[in-house]
């Protein structure tokens, strides 16, 4: 439990307490020591979803293409960072939907709770939800370059 100290308020005139929250860090897990350590905490999350999770795979394939044909279309710096902003962002999803899962399931354990379904499938639809605007970024920036790249290409081979 957090420890309270009381400080007099100079500015009330009737001289009342205000209770200031001390930060007690006694039950935190593992606080980093430093920063290095809270990047190697990070990396580790990373690292754990990419070997455990497919669809966090299947995510960072598909946005190490897009970002492959983001240069080989030579798309605008602007576009590239929409892009990248983009693919950041289905990954974040995707890290989060995989915390609060195991989060959920180190909770209810082996038992069915319909919060836990609603808990996870709520997270799974964050996924989804930024995969489809991602879907409609590439839409928009990708696609057409690469139809007008891929239709000189064809109007070069038949010529």
């Amino acid at each position: 439990m957090p420890s309270n100290l009381q400080t007099p308020d100079s500015e009330c005139p009737d001289r009342k307490v205000i209770q200031i929250m001390k930060l007690n860090r006694d039950l935190a897990w593992r606080v980093a020591p430093s920063l290095l350590t809270s990047f190697r905490y990070a990396w580790a999350g990373v690292s754990y979803a990419f070997q455990t999770q497919r669809n966090f795979r299947i995510h960072v394939v598909v946005g190490a293409l897009a970002i492959g044909l983001g240069v080989f279309l030579q798309l605008q710096a602007v576009e590239m960072a929409v892009i990248g902003l983009t693919i950041g962002a289905v990954l974040a999803m995707e890290l989060l939907n995989t915390a609060i899962e195991s989060v959920v399931d180190l909770t209810v354990k082996q038992n069915y709770h319909e919060l836990a379904k609603i808990a996870k499938d709520c997270a799974a639809a964050a996924v989804l939800i930024s995969s489809l605007a991602a879907v409609g970024v590439a839409g928009t920036l990708i696609l057409p370059k690469l139809y007008l790249k891929l239709e000189l290409l064809l109007h070069a081979i038949l010529l």
